[in-house]
């Protein structure tokens, strides 16, 4: 004989026996006490929290026999009816698979005819956010203005998707999801009536690995009741529920704390070879470095998972740590729990969480010579044009060279690492470290500048990515006193320099580096061309600019002979 489901089977039948949702029984109460019965009710709240269970209690109380103090009796035939799911005036619906127009005006068409046998008419609409914008306006006119005996109780997991109009027409109940103390009084009851013999260590795991639902907390037991028929053990349940072992959680923290990538990882893939599930396992990481961070920050938040005996163990742990390293290590590991499917590596995601926890930051130091700890530097190009500009036979410029600046690359030809994409707007980390000394006194040189351009790189990295790439891309084409003009290819990026924002970046690290308040001007390369045209004719003017035989050279022509390689044919 097939068995019925524990959920199912104790499903609560008086308001009393509902667990966590004190807020929502007592108000319900109150309105069947004092006669103030709603036409329309809105349920929200997780997933197995005791919305449907409580809108058949309301149906239930609404039209049992009994005085209204006593309400549901279960025992009049309108409240046994109900229990045993055969009363015809309690209609529910699931809205995930009667999500159409045409369901609501069949629903509609019904609401009008009277009870057969109760005083209301009650309609439960499960997972209603699932209804189309049609079906919800279908809807409107009867939630509005219902026959006196139709009660419409809707209940949903994602109440915003909901739609406001039809929201205002309800009392809306927020459901919240069931700590751990509840669940765990809970499931000992069920325990007992049932027989169960169980560590009571394993019922607070249960209730932990359901997340605030009841009915996944009930399920979980259920599935357990299965296992061994001698009992229950943590170990047993840890076995059947793929958890892994308190102690591998506590030694691949210790790992982590001690920067050991090889013991964390090592024990990482015993615990998946044991068979223990990835994601739950990630989760049981963000579970217990949460814990450590709370400890961290002192914020008297209960800690239910966390044993007396435990706890010292835990503060001593925390004390290994920074914030910092906590909060980075949450974020990695919670990323890894989403993200962990069970392909063909399952222990993948854990692997990378671990490893990029333990590594350090990069460090954005800038070392004597211009570069930077993290291996960014000046390509050769950068040095060439440099030397260009201090010799006064060319543009600098601090365009990127195409292949990478490591030692490396630059000996063997080969493809570098591709740079990070840039980072969106508002996105900053802690500002670079970098060496002001060695500027000299007086005006500034294009060579000085040069020299410290990679300083500059290292400074707006950790800023804005694209600011960086946009000052790579630029070439420095003068310096007049504190000002620097720097010179764009297309007046896109020349307009995106001079946004406010970036340009007092710019302006501010310049400022920092050379311990003197500096300003930038931007064109474009018509205007740079336009410039050099000027001061060539004025050069020839004053007899400075001649050709062989003496006769002035025009500008155009002399930067196509320089720049272009063009040459000059005598007609």
């Amino acid at each position: 004989m097939r068995g019925q489901a524990l959920y199912r089977k104790w499903r609560p039948q008086t308001f009393e026996e509902v667990v966590g949702q004190e807020h929502v029984v007592r108000t319900l109460r109150n309105a069947l006490l004092s006669g103030r019965i709603n036409h329309a009710y809105l349920f929200a709240g997780p997933r197995g929290t005791g919305k449907t269970t409580t809108a058949r209690l309301l149906a239930k109380a609404v039209n049992c026999l009994e005085p209204e103090a006593e309400r549901p009796c279960n025992q009049c035939r309108i409240c046994v009816a109900v229990n045993q799911g055969r009363l015809l005036d309690l209609i529910e619906i699931d809205g995930a698979s009667n999500t159409g127009v045409d369901d609501v005006r069949e629903l509609r068409e019904r609401v009008g005819f009277r009870p057969n046998e109760a005083r209301y008419k009650v309609y439960v609409i499960d997972e209603v956010h699932m209804l189309s914008n049609a079906a919800f306006n279908a809807l409107l006119k009867t939630l509005e203005e219902p026959p006196g005996h139709a009660i419409f109780v809707l209940a949903t997991t994602e109440p915003q998707k909901i739609l406001p109009t039809v929201v205002s027409r309800c009392q809306r109940f927020d459901f919240r999801r069931i700590g751990v103390g509840e669940i765990t009084a809970r499931l000992e009851r069920l325990a007992e009536r049932e027989e169960l013999r169980i560590e009571p260590r394993a019922l607070e795991l249960i209730a932990r690995q359901a997340t605030g639902s009841m009915r996944d907390a009930e399920s979980l037991l259920d599935q357990l009741a299965s296992y061994d028929s001698g009992g229950i053990t943590v170990e047993q349940m840890r076995s059947a529920l793929g958890i892994g072992a308190d102690e591998t959680v506590m030694a691949i923290t210790e790992a982590l704390s001690r920067g050991d990538a090889a013991a964390g990882l090592g024990a990482i893939n015993a615990a998946v070879e044991e068979g223990i599930d990835p994601r739950q396992f990630a989760r049981q990481m963000v579970e217990h470095l949460r814990a450590l961070l709370l400890l961290t920050l002192d914020s008297g938040v209960e800690l239910p998972q966390v044993s007396e005996e435990a706890l010292p163990l835990l503060r001593a742990q925390a004390a290994e740590f920074s914030r910092r390293q906590l909060v980075r290590a949450v974020q990695l590991f919670s990323r890894a729990a989403q993200e962990a499917k069970g392909g063909w590596q399952p222990q993948l995601g854990l692997e990378m969480a671990f490893i990029e926890a333990v590594l350090p930051p990069e460090s954005k130091t800038v070392e004597p010579g211009g570069t930077d700890s993290g291996g960014v530097s000046g390509s050769p190009r950068q040095r060439v044009r440099a030397s260009q500009a201090a010799s006064g036979r060319g543009v600098a410029t601090a365009e990127p060279d195409p292949r990478p600046s490591t030692p490396q690359a630059e000996s063997d030809g080969e493809p570098g690492p591709e740079e990070p994409p840039p980072a969106p707007d508002g996105v900053r980390e802690g500002a670079a470290v970098y060496e002001a000394d060695g500027v000299a006194e007086g005006p500034l040189t294009a060579e000085q500048i040069m020299e410290h351009w990679p300083s500059l790189l290292s400074v707006l990295r950790p800023r804005d990515l694209s600011l960086e790439a946009l000052v790579r891309s630029c070439q420095l084409v003068d310096v007049e006193e504190d000002v620097i003009v720097l010179n764009f290819a297309h007046q896109l990026h020349r307009s995106q320099m001079e946004e406010d924002r970036r340009r007092r970046l710019v302006e501010d690290a310049l400022t920092d580096i050379f311990g003197r308040r500096l300003r930038i001007r931007c064109i474009t390369d018509t205007q740079a061309r336009s410039s050099a045209a000027a001061e060539g004719a004025q050069k020839t003017g004053q007899g400075h600019e001649v050709d062989g035989a003496g006769a002035p050279v025009d500008p155009l022509v002399q930067m196509a002979v320089e720049e272009l390689g063009a040459e000059v044919v005598d007609q």
